[in-house]
């Protein structure tokens, strides 16, 4: 458990830009908002990433089952 946060605590401070967005091909499904760690997706008829919390680790990416989040 050490390393993912002190993984998480690196990202955030070398954070420049969010990497990551939420297409219009967002189904709502909710994978993404449970495997987040930071909590930085909110709900809505399309998600969307809040950048002042993503720390742009990539999970919402490679968890999302229709491919909507992709790099920026």
């Amino acid at each position: 458990m050490y390393w993912k946060n002190a993984y998480l605590c690196r990202t955030f401070l070398n954070k420049k830009n969010m990497a990551y967005k939420i297409l219009d091909s967002c189904v709502a499904c909710g994978t993404c908002i449970d495997e987040c760690p930071v909590g930085a997706i909110s709900e809505g008829s399309i998600y969307s990433i809040n950048a002042d919390n993503c720390v742009s680790c990539g999970t919402c990416a490679s968890v999302c089952p229709n491919e909507a989040i992709v790099e920026d």
